[in-house]
């Protein structure tokens, strides 16, 4: 067993437990913070460097506290989409496989559009869902065209990136 797998081993022995139970209290859902605890583990495993921790607990906390936020997100984006089609007539709602094709591509979408600085997030959905033009955004951004033209640009490659990356 290499030096890596051993100190994650000795890591996870030591600390699941732990790591189980708190995010059992973040959560309040035994089912997810055992999900989330092995995620955890399972991202540390995806690492190629040596784990050598002073402060394993912490470290475990800040890699399963992004993890959390994420299930958050999730959780919240599912609920929005459940409401959005609860309105719809029966014939038209989606089958629950194209739910959860539309789930993830939404989940893809919020995921790359939280990694936009805030301009460029705010000039691509001023673009997409209001329909403004370039200059109009630029106007109301107090920003250059250019800029406005780099930050819709920037969007539009990790939209390309995201539907064919996955």
């Amino acid at each position: 067993m290499s030096a890596h797998h051993q100190a994650l081993h000795h890591l996870y022995n030591e600390h699941h437990g732990w790591l189980h139970a708190w995010l059992r209290n973040r959560l309040g859902n035994a089912a997810d913070a055992a999900d989330l605890a092995q995620d955890t583990f399972v991202r540390l495993c995806n690492r190629h460097e040596l784990l050598e921790l002073k402060a394993p607990r912490a470290f475990l906390r800040t890699v399963a506290r992004g993890l959390v936020i994420d299930h958050w997100r999730r959780e919240e984006l599912h609920r929005a989409w459940l409401e959005s089609i609860a309105h719809l007539p029966a014939h038209e709602t989606p089958s629950p496989e194209t739910r959860e094709l539309i789930l993830e591509l939404l989940q893809g979408i919020a995921q790359m559009l939280d990694g936009l600085k805030p301009k460029a997030r705010q000039a691509f959905l001023l673009a997409q869902c209001e329909g403004l033009t370039q200059r109009q955004i630029a106007e109301r951004l107090g920003v250059s065209l250019r800029s406005v033209e780099r930050y819709i640009a920037d969007a539009l490659y990790r939209c390309y990136v995201l539907r064919y990356e996955t």
